[in-house]
């Protein structure tokens, strides 16, 4: 029993604890509640005003980072599309180089083949 009468004296105290403390700031408040609701409308006008030049400065932000990544994107493809040309041009080159070495080996082989069959046939008498 004596456990549970520490417990109601526990919470005896707590509760006269609570109304004391309650009674002290309602004496102590620094203004009314009237003044205080007035200062809680105002607050959440000022603090809504800072949300809209927030959301403003955000969205100003955006749209420069949005054309900051369109004027990087446009430069990455015209670097790509110069290193394609780029790469055309060397594929072209080789192409033509090698018809160039092509043509020159078979005119070679041809004088050869030419020259062998010179050698082989009699001459024509006349």
């Amino acid at each position: 029993m004596a456990d549970d009468s520490r417990g109601w004296e526990f919470l005896t105290g707590f509760l006269l604890g609570a109304v004391a403390g309650a009674a002290a700031a309602l004496l102590l408040a620094p203004q009314s509640g009237e003044e205080t609701r007035e200062q809680i409308r105002e607050r959440g006008i000022e603090l809504q005003s800072r949300a809209g030049d927030l959301s403003e400065t955000g969205q100003k932000r955006a749209e420069e980072l949005a054309a900051q990544a369109r004027a990087r994107a446009e430069e990455a493809e015209r670097r790509g599309r110069l290193a394609l040309d780029e790469q055309r041009s060397r594929l072209q080159e080789a192409i033509d180089e090698g018809k160039e070495a092509a043509s020159k080996k078979r005119d070679e082989l041809m004088a050869r083949l030419e020259a062998e069959k010179a050698k082989r046939t009699p001459p024509a008498s006349a």
